[in-house]
């Protein structure tokens, strides 16, 4: 099946072509993802030449999506992170009962963190979503961030686009479980929902906490726990300062017998909301659309720039260890290679 017939099959909201398609897009983007990074061993490039065939796949996916698309991309985007074992993927799957009691089609992305030394992933957040396996209306994707930092995989934006074109009305984007500044999830989302537990450190450790900074939506979950209390606290302590129209609500949540679900995603409509009335989220998608535009624009010019590593950059690199040089002026001149 060619990429035309995959993108038409997946407006029509097929499973497995919705599947292949982003193992494709997947591919295809870590395949420019290597080279942009230098790495055009990994990514199959020869002589300096960058992945065409990569390139190719990427660019006929989207203009297809893009062109046979019958209405613009209006699924609800909802990011969800957190640091590791405040149960992000719990919370997904009671999001999922949520959205699907409504008789919403939802799809995932869960992003696993992929091991430095042998670049494998579990892949293991599904397993907790496994009831939703045979629900139509449900799609799963578990992605592995491939070392790509932020929290996030580099194919989760063209990922994202797929699970649109196939209908999805709610995504939930569960991140790699992250530490105190891992904020893409937030570009990439128009509900950003920070999960928390309590326990996971004082009101000093809260406030240097930038991630808790992007949330639209603070979630405490494990509330039957010790401590909730103090951590509700220095939230709410935090969020006071926090400039108006929007002050993030704190909700609290036992995801693993959904017991607080209703109060989350009243939090969440309310969000939805204010993002309609004031027009808020037009401007994040605006900023979105600009994000992934000027990703693929520096993708395309590293992995150009990748190809001039080698004789010319080394003798650079001589000629600045034995001064002979400055670190611009010597920038300057392997830029002037691109032109």
């Amino acid at each position: 099946m060619d990429v035309r017939e995959l993108a038409a099959q997946v407006r029509l909201g097929r499973p497995r072509a919705v599947a292949r398609l982003i193992s494709l897009v997947e591919n295809a983007a870590e395949n420019i993802a290597e080279y942009s990074t230098g790495n055009a061993a990994r990514a199959g490039g020869e002589g300096g030449a960058e992945p065409r065939g990569a390139n190719r796949v990427l660019r006929e996916v989207m203009a297809d999506l893009a062109t046979g698309a019958a209405r613009p991309y209006t699924a609800r985007v909802i990011g969800l992170t957190g640091a590791p074992g405040v149960g992000k993927s719990t919370s997904t799957g009671m999001l999922i009962r949520a959205f699907r009691r409504r008789g919403s089609r939802v799809g995932v992305l869960a992003v696993d963190p992929s091991s430095p030394f042998t670049g494998g992933a579990l892949l293991g957040d599904r397993v907790r979503m496994q009831e939703h396996a045979t629900d139509p209306e449900v799609f799963i994707r578990s992605m592995s961030s491939r070392g790509h930092l932020g929290g996030l995989a580099w194919a989760t934006p063209q990922a994202l686009r797929v699970l649109e074109a196939a209908g999805c009305d709610v995504i939930l984007v569960e991140t790699v479980g992250v530490g105190q500044a891992e904020v893409d999830v937030a570009r990439l989302a128009d509900t950003t929902v920070v999960i928390l537990a309590p326990g996971m450190g004082d009101g000093v450790q809260a406030a240097k906490a930038g991630i808790l900074e992007v949330a639209d939506v603070l979630v405490v979950n494990k509330a039957d726990r010790d401590g909730v209390q103090a951590t509700v606290r220095e939230l709410r302590n935090m969020t006071g300062l926090a400039e108006p129209p929007w002050r993030p609500p704190i909700v609290m949540t036992v995801a693993s017998r959904e017991e607080g679900v209703d109060d989350l995603t009243a939090a969440l409509d309310k969000h939805q909301a204010y993002l309609d009335e004031s027009g808020e989220g037009r401007r994040r998608r605006l900023a979105r659309a600009r994000d992934e535009i000027e990703a693929i624009a520096l993708a395309r010019l590293r992995s150009r720039f990748a190809g001039l590593h080698g004789d010319r950059l080394e003798a650079l690199a001589v000629r600045l260890l034995d001064a002979g040089t400055d670190p611009y002026t010597a920038a300057d001149d392997l830029l002037a290679a691109l032109r």
